[in-house]
């Protein structure tokens, strides 16, 4: 665990990360995507980053992680692997473009109450806020007032990628962009994953 030797705390989440052959087909996707006008001015995510996230766990101390780890190695072991794939889109009012999922949602839905059941159990500070899960997976952030993103949520409304079968869970630290570098994203590290099943 190389990330917890500078610093007592990580920043972590759960998640599904999609493999590379429907990475490539996404990176194709937003490829067009950015031939729309006023694309530019959106930050966009780059393929290195893109996750579903199940449960976002903010800082944890370090001293709580292998318990962490622990109970989520056991949520994944309960779990079956399912079927999914990157599909459609849509838009956070006019902050985010993301791209959607389409397959066995349930079976995600139940993925990610047990990763945060996991983490709870373990002992890390959770958002009780209650809202449904919808996976989605960010493709640009905006911060540019009054630049409308519902032609970027059209145009992946048709987008289908092939299906994979998820067969694990991962723990994923994420580090903050190196400060006073323009345009820089936070760099995502996996920290441990898990196959689904027994």
């Amino acid at each position: 665990m190389r990330a917890l030797r500078h610093t007592d705390r990580m920043r972590l989440f759960a998640a599904v990360l999609p493999p590379a052959p429907a990475i490539e087909e996404l990176a194709a996707e937003v490829a067009r995507l950015k031939q729309l006008p006023a694309a530019g001015r959106l930050r966009w995510t780059g393929p290195e980053s893109w996750h579903f996230t199940l449960a976002f766990y903010g800082e944890v101390p370090e001293e709580t992680v292998p318990g962490l780890r622990e109970r989520l190695g056991r949520a994944a072991g309960r779990r079956d692997p399912y079927e999914l794939r990157i599909a459609g889109g849509g838009r956070f009012s006019d902050r985010v473009v993301w791209a959607g999922a389409e397959g066995d949602r349930a079976a995600m839905r139940t993925l990610a109450g047990a990763a945060g059941a996991a983490a709870r159990r373990a002992g890390v500070a959770m958002d009780e806020e209650h809202r449904p899960y919808t996976p989605h997976l960010t493709l640009a952030r905006n911060r540019v007032p009054g630049l409308d993103l519902r032609p970027y949520a059209a145009a992946l409304k048709d987008f289908a990628g092939a299906p994979w079968t998820v067969g694990s869970l991962a723990l994923v630290c994420s580090h903050p962009p190196v400060p006073g570098t323009a345009g820089a994203q936070p760099r995502y590290e996996t920290v441990g994953s898990w196959p689904l099943g027994r």
